[in-house]
């Protein structure tokens, strides 16, 4: 779907990607504690930290990441260039402290769905798949769980990514663990309490946006310590609560081990769209494509719009893929 296309959709549908109540307050500083292991390090054991109460590891200057560059939404007629390479882990996620006189006096030069840093398309080499992913966003109005879509996954074989917020974790345990033990899906970080990304206090949707680097680290890490723990392994993915960044909370998303991934076709306009018009944005979803909708609405006419449109593309030979398998 065309940048302007997409543009039309997100002012039509209002309350686009926002999908849970605004968060009221600010979420709380993060304290620090045991550095969060890396992929091939030992699991954490032990109770798993809550929204409000989540470890860090102590200060490590992470070697200094080039700001990625958004990789163009594809189109029918063109693929997409291949993305800068994936942010090297951290070998301990940065503290709060330390993010925080990194980039105390850095100043944002963009503001928005994609900006520097936010992956918007597939690589050329997965150019012909698809990749379908869905938010959870927690919260007041945002911790419902979709079974019916999650099914029509299954029932498919359709892989998908799952962006989970912490909130939505804690409120639905149990499904969390099924979800996390399917090889179909991969999770992926949405964030402690669901805020979008912004140094200087930028919000979108009503919902307040983080003010200052200190609180870019607290919405990422606080998710991010939450599920290596659960895990096992950190998340290689993260999307902010509303997908809006600036261009300094990206380079800190970065720093700590985060891709994030943005998207280039909104299949449910935020949850608000009927069925009809989740599978016309379905069906008209560009290959090398990543999709945006979400798992947390019932009640919304994101599973049945899916449910419709899956048959169509998989007969037509569209194949599906996992941002992780997508992006090696």
């Amino acid at each position: 779907m065309s940048l302007s296309r997409r543009t039309l959709l997100v002012a039509a549908a209002g309350t686009t990607l926002a999908a849970c109540a605004p968060t009221t307050s600010p979420a709380p500083p993060v304290p620090t504690a045991a550095p969060v292991p890396t992929a091939g390090s030992v699991p954490i054991t032990g109770s798993v930290p809550t929204a409000g109460s989540v470890p860090t590891a102590e200060p490590v200057a992470p070697t200094p990441a080039p700001t990625p560059t958004a990789t163009p939404t594809p189109t029918a007629e063109a693929t997409p260039e291949v993305p800068a390479p994936a942010p090297a882990a951290p070998a301990a996620v940065p503290t709060r402290a330390f993010v925080t006189a990194r980039y105390a006096d850095a100043v944002p030069a963009a503001w928005g769905l994609d900006v520097p840093g936010v992956l918007t398309a597939l690589p050329r080499a997965a150019a012909p798949a698809i990749a379908l992913t869905f938010d959870a966003c927690g919260g007041p109005g945002g911790s419902g769980y979709d079974a019916a879509l999650v099914d029509t996954l299954r029932t498919h074989g359709v892989p998908a990514t799952l962006f989970l917020n912490a909130r939505w974790i804690d409120a639905n345990p149990a499904t969390f663990e099924s979800l996390a033990a399917d090889p179909l899906f991969e999770i992926a970080n949405h964030g402690t309490a669901h805020r979008p990304l912004s140094v200087t206090g930028r919000s979108a949707y009503g919902i307040a946006g983080t003010r200052d680097p200190g609180e870019v680290h607290d919405e990422i890490a606080g998710n991010l310590a939450k599920l290596t723990a659960l895990l096992g392994r950190p998340p290689a993915f993260f999307r902010s609560g509303t997908a809006h960044y600036d261009d300094v909370a990206t380079r800190i998303a970065a720093d700590l081990g985060q891709r994030v991934a943005g998207f280039g076709t909104n299949a449910d306009g935020g949850a608000t769209l009927p069925a009809a018009q989740v599978r016309r944005e379905l069906l008209d979803a560009a290959p090398g494509a990543i999709v945006i909708a979400h798992m947390n609405h019932p009640n919304g006419g994101t599973a049945p719009g899916l449910a419709a449109a899956l048959p169509t593309l998989l007969a037509a030979g569209r194949t599906f893929t996992r941002l992780s398998d997508a992006f090696r």
